[in-house]
C-alpha cells in the first residue's frame, strides 16, 4: 500500500513540474504578467486537487467539465492580461522598476 501511494504522490509531483515547467514556459514567450501566472497556477491547482465541484466519479465524463472550464477561464483570463500589458506597452507605458535619473531630479 505504501508503494502505491509513493507512486501516486510522485507522478503528482512530476506532472505539478511539467505544468509548472509549461507555464513558465507560456510566460516567457507571451509575456504574461504575474497575475496570469497566479490564474494559471491556481487551475493547475484545481487539477491536482482531488475536491470537485461536480465530481467525476458520479458523473462520469460530465465531470470534467468544471475542470476544463477552470482551465478555459484561466487561459483566457492570463491571455487577456497578456495583451493589456501588450497594449500598454506600445502606448508608451514603461513597467520597468528603475528610477532614470531625469526623474530624480
Amino acid at each position: 500500500m505504501d508503494d502505491v501511494i509513493r507512486a501516486v504522490l510522485i507522478a503528482i509531483a512530476v506532472l505539478l513540474g511539467l505544468f509548472l515547467l509549461g507555464v513558465g514556459l507560456l510566460m516567457w514567450r507571451y509575456r504574461i504578467p504575474p497575475r496570469g501566472l497566479v490564474a494559471l497556477a491556481t487551475a493547475g491547482f484545481y487539477l491536482v486537487v482531488p475536491v470537485d465541484v461536480i465530481p467525476e466519479a458520479l458523473l462520469g465524463p460530465v465531470g470534467l467539465l468544471d475542470d476544463a472550464g477552470v482551465v478555459g477561464v484561466a487561459v483566457l483570463f492570463a491571455l487577456r492580461v497578456a495583451r493589456a500589458r501588450r497594449a500598454l506597452l506600445d502606448s508608451g507605458v514603461d513597467f520597468s522598476r528603475r528610477k532614470r535619473s531625469s526623474d530624480l531630479s
